[in-house]
């Protein structure tokens, strides 16, 4: 499952995209940015509710596949930049974390 297929299926806005065929392998639900350094893979599709510049860095260290913002929080502009800037897949979405998880497992077969 690439990049495109999760945003196609789950309907997510896109703030940034930055590479469409990256490959999407596992996923990863976290808010705490150390916990997430730790224990998020390579390629995990990151789903979470924070929104400060941080997540990029995180997501950027790992080289997860992309970040998905939960519950339509607000990200201000320079988070937007940065994803930019880091060639970072950065999205939004209305839905929980608990419903994109589900969502996501069901697309990987989970």
């Amino acid at each position: 499952m690439t990049v495109n297929d999760i945003v196609s299926h789950l309907d997510l806005e896109v703030l940034n995209m930055a590479c469409s065929d990256r490959e999407i392998e596992g996923g990863y639900t976290g808010d705490l940015l150390s916990w997430v350094m730790s224990k998020a893979k390579y390629g995990d599709a990151w789903i979470t509710i924070m929104t400060n510049v941080n997540i990029v860095a995180v997501a950027s260290l790992v080289d997860t596949a992309c970040v998905i913002v939960a519950e339509n929080a607000e990200l201000a502009d320079d988070v937007i930049e940065k994803a930019k800037q880091q060639g970072v897949n950065l999205f939004r979405s209305e839905k929980s974390s608990f419903t994109l998880c589900l969502e996501i497992a069901k697309m990987l077969k989970i």
